[in-house]
């Protein structure tokens, strides 16, 4: 059966783009909120001190954590908009449900987000509250990659993968080796989890994205839609662990006495958050890419013994 196809529409994408990329900064909000220690400073969900659009007394903590509500609705309608707009211009009902998983994850998002108010932020919810917006996160980038005139307009397969381990399967590997991270270091900056297991965890991450990224650059480092992903987890990896190093510094041996949360451990833990966010988009990207253009073979074939190949 004939896959169905799309045309690209250029103002589609770029508005996919912008949505990605203001979601990026509501990442840099939210990591702002929890660094800051400033969840509780709006003690009340979904209004702010009991008005739906009257700007709270502007004051300490409620700037990070009213900003953060301010710019989480500006991304509700964003996806409200992109959802409508796949909806209607984008033929690939894959990409129609795609629209609306959006939506539906960004709703979930939002409620999550209350729900930390409500209950005083437990260590969970918030940690799921941060692991969905990641996730919302890489969503709306690969939203991106799929209405870009690369993908609608150049589909083909280049090659089936045949060698061991198959590349795709490293690339799941390194997306759920990265959640695992996302929930041990959110559960930790939370206060639901010591800073041990997020440390311990760190070289395997580590090993399996360089084993993934280093893979894929020797089996189909000529294919620039697999070489820029594999670059960037990389390049981002080696970024994240120094700002790793920095920020377990800044929070556990230099600041832990500190009264308030000073500079240094705002500025590293946000990098760091931010960074690891841009890793796991990149794993998606590398994920997506692979399964389109150097997808594993339907069947494997094997000689028998009278010399015919049959189908593994």
């Amino acid at each position: 059966m004939k896959a169905v196809s799309t045309p690209y529409n250029a103002a589609h994408h770029r508005f996919a783009v912008f949505t990605a990329c203001a979601t990026f900064c509501l990442l840099i909000a939210g990591a702002l909120v929890t660094s800051n220690d400033a969840g509780l400073s709006v003690p009340d969900w979904p209004t702010s001190y009991g008005s739906f659009y009257k700007l709270p007394p502007w004051t300490g903590g409620i700037i990070y954590e009213h900003s953060h509500r301010m710019f989480a609705e500006f991304i509700g309608t964003l996806t409200i908009a992109i959802a409508i707009w796949t909806w209607f211009s984008d033929k690939r009902k894959w990409m129609k449900g795609l629209g609306i998983a959006a939506l539906g994850t960004i709703i979930a998002q939002g409620i999550l987000g209350g729900l930390t108010v409500l209950y005083f932020l437990p260590p969970l919810v918030s940690s799921a509250h941060a692991a969905v917006g990641q996730t919302f996160f890489c969503i709306a980038c690969c939203i991106a990659l799929f209405t870009g005139r690369n993908w609608v307009e150049d589909a083909q397969p280049i090659a089936n993968d045949t060698a061991r381990p198959r590349l795709l399967n490293l690339a799941l590997l390194s997306i759920f080796v990265l959640y695992a991270q996302l929930l041990f270091g959110a559960m930790f900056r939370h206060h639901g989890m010591s800073w041990l297991p997020h440390v311990v965890n760190a070289p395997l991450v580590a090993i399996v994205l360089t084993w993934t990224a280093v893979t894929a650059l020797t089996r189909y480092g000529n294919v620039q839609a697999i070489r820029r992903p594999a670059v960037a987890i990389l390049f981002l990896l080696v970024i994240q662990l120094c700002l790793g190093f920095l920020a377990f510094l800044t929070r556990v041996e230099w600041g832990r006495d500190a009264a308030q949360p000073e500079l240094p451990m705002v500025a590293s833990t946000v990098a760091h958050v931010t960074t690891g966010a841009l890793l796991l988009a990149a794993a998606y990207i590398l994920t997506m890419q692979v399964w389109r253009l150097v997808p594993a073979p339907a069947t494997e074939t094997v000689p028998s013994k009278n010399h015919e190949v049959v189908a593994a």
